[in-house]
């Protein structure tokens, strides 16, 4: 296995401890908060319900998040992997996009200040779609594809 390859699956694997950390951070809010109001389970069952009933569904946004732009990440991860193409720049590119999600991870689920965390989301995005763009055109000029 290529050292490239080996730095790829290492960021996918911070990826996967970010939402790990994430999970346990809202397991623990969400639990203690409901421990301090004495709500019980069955009365927040939905989404909407949680939301109405506690006060810091930061944690909760923020896991959910992680199952949205992240996952374009981990397709691009695939889809390198199977072709066998892992460039050091994507490398590289993977390794920032985990930064700016751990970024954003940090803002939302701490002081919460909106423009910061779009601005780490954005960046993430922007770097992304860079990324997806640059893979297919050297995919196409190396007659890979």
């Amino acid at each position: 296995m290529s050292a490239n390859t080996v730095s790829l699956l290492l960021a996918c694997l911070a990826m996967m401890l970010l939402v790990a950390m994430v999970g346990a951070l809202l397991l623990k809010t969400r639990v203690t908060e409901m421990k301090r109001k004495r709500v019980h389970p069955q009365s927040v069952a939905t989404a909407r319900a949680m939301g109405e009933r506690l006060e810091n569904t930061a944690p909760a946004d923020n896991f959910r998040n992680l199952f949205e732009l992240p996952v374009m990440f981990y397709a691009l991860v695939a889809v390198a992997l199977a072709v066998r193409v892992v460039p050091t720049w994507l490398c590289v590119g993977a390794w920032a996009f985990v930064a700016l999600r751990y970024l954003h991870s940090a803002i939302h689920c701490s002081y919460n200040q909106v423009m910061h965390r779009l601005y780490a989301f954005l960046a993430g995005f922007t770097l992304l779609v860079g990324l997806w763009i640059a893979f297919v055109v050297s995919l196409s000029g190396s007659g890979a594809a």
